[in-house]
């Protein structure tokens, strides 16, 4: 497939990338190596922040210098205890491109955009895409409640469209996208690209638990769950002990919202990392029970390209 193809496409063409793909920024998934990997396949790779303290941060930043020569990305998140060090380093990395996500991101956006960072905001409403278009944000990525990890209340079908007819920049569909049929159904509502989370997680490149990983590879398509509303911040994830429990003290008028806190500490933790897909939290797009196969991001990112391009054509 020729990269040609895509020459044209206002997202690669504002951030220097080959094709129209970029991978999600997953807390304590998200790291150098995959990120380096998508990059060097030809879309945004991205490294998450929220995890990372601002030294581990710029380690994993380096390490991605040191594993491609592709454009890259950082996500930042705004309710990260440390994206202050977050920012910092991003700028004096000289890291050009982010997004952010969880937060309003009004109070940096001054200093990154005078550090030539191109930023791109994460947003789940209308209202918030406009305002980031206003705070002079290159691109927005529409995502819907089909997503996993942290979510809003709108579908992508529902939300891609209407933040395409309220904004004059760049808009990147996300959520429950996963192959090119979901990818071609995204520039048909109006996106220029899409991100995915979800579909990367079983990369090869991907270093992720072997367990989360099989636990993705195995599901089916009724079994993510959302819980965190009456927290205020409602997170997608696959059904486990540890989600049916969160689910029936959130129901429950005797637990307190520091129970419910003290129980989602370090749960993705657990399950990313240590491979405790029980008890740990292993956030997850609806889109899960499309994906059955493993594969490198080369693949991933050309596969997807290539299918779009053919239902396109197949319903001109």
């Amino acid at each position: 497939m020729t990269e040609n193809v895509w020459r044209n496409n206002p997202v690669c063409r504002a951030l220097g990338i080959d094709y129209p793909v970029l991978q999600g920024g997953m807390a304590w998934i998200a790291d150098a190596q995959l990120a380096a990997a998508v990059s060097n396949a030809g879309g945004l790779g991205l490294i998450a922040a929220m995890n990372s303290n601002g030294e581990q941060l710029r380690v994993q930043i380096r390490r991605a210098k040191e594993l491609t020569d592709r454009p890259f990305g950082v996500n930042l998140m705004l309710m990260s205890p440390y994206i202050e060090e977050a920012v910092e380093v991003v700028c004096e990395e000289g890291v050009k491109i982010v997004t952010t996500g969880a937060g309003n991101p009004a109070k940096y956006m001054e200093k990154l955009n005078a550090a030539g960072v191109k930023v791109i905001c994460v947003v789940a409403s209308v209202a918030l895409a406009v305002m980031a278009e206003r705070m002079g944000a290159t691109a927005v990525v529409a995502e819907g409640c089909e997503s996993g990890g942290h979510v809003g209340e709108t579908t992508t079908m529902a939300l891609v469209p209407q933040v395409v007819d309220a904004v004059s920049i760049p808009v990147i569909a996300a959520g429950g996208i996963a192959d090119g049929r979901g990818m071609a159904a995204s520039f048909m509502l109006g996106a220029c690209a899409v991100q995915m989370g979800t579909r990367f997680l079983t990369a090869a490149e991907c270093n992720v638990h072997e367990n989360y990983k099989a636990k993705v590879l195995a599901a089916k398509d009724h079994d993510t769950i959302v819980t965190g509303r009456t927290l205020g911040h409602p997170v997608r994830a696959l059904k486990n002990a540890m989600t049916r429990e969160f689910q029936r003290l959130e129901n429950d008028p005797a637990t307190t919202q520091d129970q419910l806190e003290a129980m989602g500490a370090g749960a993705l933790r657990r399950a990313a990392v240590e491979g405790d897909v029980k008890n740990g939290s292993c956030m997850c797009g609806q889109i899960a029970g499309l994906v059955k196969s493993e594969g490198t991001c080369e693949e991933i990112v050309h596969g997807i390209c290539e299918d779009a391009l053919r239902v396109l054509k197949a319903r001109a």
